[in-house]
């Protein structure tokens, strides 16, 4: 008999620091891609947008308890559903605010962005289950 499948835990304040560094790294990846200066405030104009849009996607999950393993934030570190909400927040509300705030959205920079945002923001909650599945003692097989 298997035990019960456990959350991944992963503390919500490195799971908030990784999501942040997700953000920041798309963002510095971006500028220097363009040749656009790289230093901490052309970083943060460019992050600011994307890090107000999955701040709002926390608050979404900290306040929805079944988006968190249905007790406050215990499981922001999934890949679903959590992970999933933070992505849209980030990247929705990145691209609304850089509309608002005439930054712009054209070409193929929306789906740039999704997609590392994606493999970024997913991608961390991915590897985090991996290694806590893996880390799990293994049920002893049964006595004969």
């Amino acid at each position: 008999m298997s035990r019960p499948t456990r959350a991944t835990r992963v503390p919500v304040v490195v799971a908030a620091v990784a999501d942040l560094l997700c953000v920041v790294a798309f963002a510095a990846g971006g500028r220097s891609e363009h040749d656009e200066h790289v230093g901490a405030l052309g970083v943060l104009t460019t992050a600011w947008p994307f890090v107000v849009g999955a701040a709002l996607a926390w608050l979404v999950v900290a306040t929805v308890p079944a988006l968190a393993g249905g007790q406050r934030l215990r499981g922001v570190s999934r890949v679903y559903p959590a992970g999933v909400v933070v992505l849209v927040g980030a990247w929705g509300g990145g691209m609304l605010l850089r509309a608002v705030t005439g930054q712009g959205t054209s070409g193929a920079f929306p789906l740039v962005a999704l997609a590392f945002l994606a493999v970024t923001l997913l991608g961390w909650r991915a590897v985090a289950a991996l290694v806590s599945r893996r880390a799990r003692p293994r049920p002893s097989a049964p006595a004969p």
